[in-house]
């Protein structure tokens, strides 16, 4: 595959001349709040695959079992979860960082940072594992919904409590991606310095978005909250990431997120449609095609030849997920190692799925397409979209309320409901209304739903 030919835009002009980042500092072992214990002794397991196993174990984590993905939680019919899509995401990327590491083996094997690099793999699965554990529950809406509280929502009332305006784009911005970096990184009450001390190139990873909320613009995205903005600027600094310019915080991605975000990519899209396929919201026919659309010709006629082999039709769907799943981790692979240079300087462009070579990546584009129009707005999704928003936002009137006037005798009742950890009796009302987020965005979906029945008084407990 050639090298892609990418532009400069406005963007990259700011990025410091002759800038360029490097795998020493990039891969660093070191855990961010255990730095006085930073050692180089040699280990049964790597430190980064402590991180992908102080992952798997944590609460966090096995509460995205019940968190919504995009269809709601299953009943005859088992779709993905958050649990289940971060899971496979981490394969995917294992196998994208092993493929990038095997790639690059050849260039580095005399370099010092050779062994780092052969952990490529390990640093992106631990980083995929943890890249939606941010997220509220209720999908993508849970976030919208908490976002829209503040911005449209009866929260615009509390605007005039924050003299700082960063503070305030945080919350009218709510970004699950900077929340999982706040989990995994906030010292809350009762907790290790810390956080969950991950290694500083894993933290790195799954920042997509690497500025603050006011630099978001329409975009609404961003990678951390004022409250942690100097945590993230000293693991960026010590990785040697580059800073676009003096005026803001502003940094280029770690090359390692990219192949974090097309790990994501590859199973969200891919996943959507063959579990739409199993709701029947797709035919067969509709998913076949767009699956068999990745391949030319002489490759498809081979597959059918193999899908005769068995009568099962998910079985079939699952053949062809499985071939392009292994068709696109390859893609990105390419793309990735191709480039590297321009990862490393900061100036590659877009998600790397925008370029992979023209079949697979029209093939892509077209199950885009069909997922916004056919399974997005589907009747099941938009009704968990609508009682998310509800749920969500009552959760929300009732806790900050509780938060910022906790004298109040129903206050103390609500506040009672809210474990330790969390810090509702902090100094600021910023700090105050981060725990209530931090509390609600940790719910599962069905701890959400009883909470907001049981605040409603629509469910009491037995006698």
């Amino acid at each position: 595959m050639e090298n892609i030919a990418l532009h400069h835009g406005e963007q990259n002009e700011e990025i410091r001349t002759h800038a360029c980042m490097s795998w020493d500092k990039l891969l660093s072992a070191k855990r961010f709040g255990q730095e006085q214990f930073h050692d180089e002794r040699k280990h049964a397991r790597t430190e980064f695959q402590r991180d992908y196993d102080r992952l798997i174990f944590s609460a966090p984590f096995r509460r995205l079992q019940n968190k919504t993905q995009v269809f709601p939680l299953p009943g005859s019919i088992f779709v993905h979860n958050r649990l289940t899509h971060s899971l496979e995401v981490s394969c995917v990327g294992r196998s994208l960082g092993n493929n990038a590491a095997n790639g690059l083996s050849e260039k580095y094997k005399d370099a010092p940072c050779y062994a780092r690099i052969q952990e490529i793999g390990s640093i992106v699965a631990a980083a995929c594992l943890a890249h939606d554990l941010g997220n509220p529950p209720f999908g993508h809406s849970g976030e919208k919904a908490i976002a829209t509280y503040f911005s449209e929502g009866n929260g615009q009332e509390l605007k005039s409590r924050f003299s700082n305006p960063q503070q305030w784009f945080d919350l009218t911005h709510f970004e699950g991606n900077a929340n999982a970096f706040r989990l995994l990184t906030h010292r809350f009450n009762g907790r290790r310095k810390g956080g969950f001390a991950m290694t500083y190139s894993t933290l790195a990873s799954i920042v997509k978005y690497p500025y603050a909320s006011s630099l978001a613009q329409e975009k609404s995205k961003f990678g951390f909250f004022t409250s942690e903005k100097e945590d993230f600027i000293r693991i960026a600094d010590e990785l040697g990431m580059i800073r676009k310019n003096d005026r803001d915080v502003r940094y280029c991605r770690h090359p390692l997120v990219y192949l974090v975000e097309a790990a994501d990519d590859i199973c969200y899209q891919i996943m959507d449609i063959e579990d739409a396929h199993k709701l029947k919201i797709l035919t067969t026919e509709k998913t076949k095609e767009l699956l068999l659309g990745f391949f030319n010709e002489e490759r498809q006629q081979h597959m059918k030849e193999v899908m005769t082999m068995v009568t099962d039709i998910n079985e079939q769907i699952a053949y062809l997920r499985s071939c392009v799943i292994g068709l696109l981790v390859y893609e990105c692979s390419q793309v990735f190692i191709n480039n590297e240079e321009s990862f490393l300087q900061g100036k590659f462009e877009g998600p790397i799925i925008n370029h992979i070579s023209q079949i697979p990546r029209e093939a892509y584009q077209a199950c885009t397409d069909t997922a916004y129009k056919y399974i997005y707005k589907s009747g099941d999704v938009l009704d968990i979209e609508l009682a998310g928003n509800r749920i969500i936002s009552v959760l929300l009137d009732k806790l900050t309320h509780a938060v910022l006037y906790p004298e109040k005798a129903y206050s103390k009742l609500l506040l009672n409901k809210v474990p330790e950890q969390y810090q509702t009796r902090a100094e600021t009302d910023f700090e105050r209304i981060q725990a209530v987020l931090d509390y609600i965005s940790g719910m599962t979906d069905v701890y959400a739903l009883d909470l907001y029945r049981k605040i409603n008084g629509m469910s009491l407990p037995s006698l």
